[in-house]
């Protein structure tokens, strides 16, 4: 048997899966906990039933955690923030652009020293090593734990960033350095951003990590620990604990690849309607199709790679206006079952005007005996016309696209949207989420700039290095496949050059793990 658990820890439940292959074996769906590792311990317990934990070849655990942290700006430790740019990098300083209570949360402690690369990889001043000490001085006397270190174009060049972080783990091993050119892309603002919050989030990763891994423990499993990444893929607990904001939206991603492995659909627009939003995404081989815009997380612009994902105020909790009709975007959220009328509450939401529609078994349906027709009509109506614009907008031509429907909220579409081809509702829907971390794959990319006289060379270099990446991390060799590339003309350059972006994944060596 090749047992694995996929885990999804949303804000609202925690869903667990127990897989044999491809064969779902159990599922269960659990209010997330105040104590978020007792409640996957419940989960775990749940969804093992009488089967041993040390069966159990590999546990897979996606979060919103890390995300939380900071849109409530909560569990963020003061970090240095090191621009290496000077002198022409003064003009915006970090931190300008955040919010003053963000920027509060992880401190005032923003240094700038001379030095980075220009756009053709030449230096853009000599590195000043009396500076840099000096500010290595400031962050221990200032007893900082993290530093963010971000160079002018250090995606053609990071050897200004690397360079620092040697510096620092010399003088101070027990700091942790993250450089920018391993998290973000080109754009010094954004890339710095990413930079400083993953930085932020290094203890509360380490809490959150040992705290599931101290879960699976209490258990008696044995199998090595996944977190899932926001492009659809899995890190090892170590490269989590190292870049935790590598996990930003992974539960959209998790619910797209759930989606798409449960409807056999590569290709198509997913709706996964949950209680209070919609997240609309769109899959291209079996793959969330990646936003090209910058992100905004917490109100920090960065330039991570993020799927493409509207969110919409639609969900099974969302409240109806019984004068206009309108639906969302306010919502009951987890007290559906308590408010909603159907279920004896007191409170009209997008959940009763459906089950008054479609006379659906969910609650009693004889205590919406009292709810206008022309109401429920206007407001059924209004669900799929709203959802329809939405697959119409992240559709890349004007043929009908195939649609599936995943969240516990899919009931909500009950007529046929005039942008879908088709439409899907599979098997455990309700819990894509966790069959999409289950299922995810180990997955790393890197991003290049270089000549283009140099592409083959740089394409074949970055196979190599990404495919011993990916296989030390814990892929099988011979699944190991490249899962996309991307090429970019940079313009103004001196000659003809491109910025290159290569992702590989590959499949968790289950027999390995035995």
């Amino acid at each position: 048997m090749s047992l694995r658990i996929g885990v999804d820890v949303g804000g609202t439940h925690t869903d667990a899966v127990l897989l044999d292959g491809d064969v779902v074996l159990r599922v269960v769906k659990r209010r997330t906990s105040g104590d978020v590792a007792g409640g996957v311990v419940s989960a775990l317990t749940d969804v093992l039933g009488d089967t041993p934990p040390g069966g159990v070849r590999a546990a897979m655990i996606g979060t919103t955690q890390f995300t939380n942290a900071v849109v409530e700006r909560r569990h963020l430790a003061e970090s240095a923030i090191v621009r290496i740019a000077l002198p022409s990098g003064r003009g915006v300083p970090p931190l300008l652009d955040w919010p003053a209570d963000l920027a509060r949360a992880v401190g005032p402690h923003v240094f700038m020293i001379p030095g980075g690369r220009l756009f053709d990889g030449r230096a853009l001043a000599p590195d000043d090593r009396v500076e840099t000490e000096r500010v290595i001085d400031e962050i221990e006397r200032r007893g900082l734990a993290a530093v963010a270190v971000a160079s002018v174009f250090a995606p053609v060049d990071p050897t200004p960033e690397m360079a620092f972080a040697e510096r620092v783990s010399a003088r101070l091993p027990h700091v942790r350095v993250v450089c920018s050119h391993v998290l973000g892309r080109v754009g010094l603002l954004e890339r710095e951003n990413a930079a400083l919050l993953n930085a932020a989030l290094l203890p509360f990763a380490e809490d959150v990590v040992d705290g599931f891994e101290a879960a699976l423990g209490s258990l008696g499993f044995k199998c090595p620990l996944y977190i899932s990444q926001n492009d659809g893929t899995l890190m090892p607990t170590d490269f989590a604990r190292r870049f935790p904001a590598l996990t930003f939206a992974s539960g959209p991603t998790n619910s797209l690849r759930g989606a798409s492995l449960l409807a056999g659909w590569p290709d198509a627009v997913v709706i996964d309607i949950g209680g209070t939003t919609s997240d609309v995404g769109v899959l291209r081989d079996g793959f969330p199709r990646e936003s090209n815009l910058g992100v905004s997380i917490g109100g920090a612009r960065t330039n991570f790679r993020m799927p493409d994902i509207l969110a919409l105020g639609i969900g099974g909790g969302s409240l109806v206006d019984a004068g206009s009709a309108e639906v969302g975007p306010r919502s009951v959220g987890y007290r559906l079952t308590e408010a909603g009328i159907v279920f004896g509450g007191d409170t009209l939401t997008a959940t009763d005007v459906v089950v008054a529609d479609q006379g659906l078994s969910i609650g009693d349906p004889g205590l919406l005996a009292n709810v206008d027709r022309g109401l429920v009509e206007r407001a059924v109506t209004s669900i799929h016309a709203r959802l329809d614009a939405a697959v119409d907008r992240m559709r890349t031509s004007t043929d009908p696209v195939p649609v599936v429907l995943v969240g516990g909220g899919a009931i909500l579409v009950s007529r046929e949207l005039p942008s879908a081809s088709e439409i899907r509702v599979p098997g455990h829907a309700g819990v894509a989420n966790a069959i999409g971390a289950a299922h995810a794959e180990i997955g790393l990319e890197r991003e290049r700039i270089a000549p283009r006289r140099h592409r083959e060379r740089v394409l074949a270099d970055l196979e190599s290095s990404l495919r011993s990446e990916v296989i030390a991390a814990g892929a099988r060799a011979d699944s190991v496949r490249v899962a996309d590339v991307e090429e970019t003309a940079i313009a103004y350059m001196a000659e003809d050059t491109l910025r290159v972006r290569m992702k590989l994944v590959g499949a968790i060596d289950l027999e390995a793990l035995a």
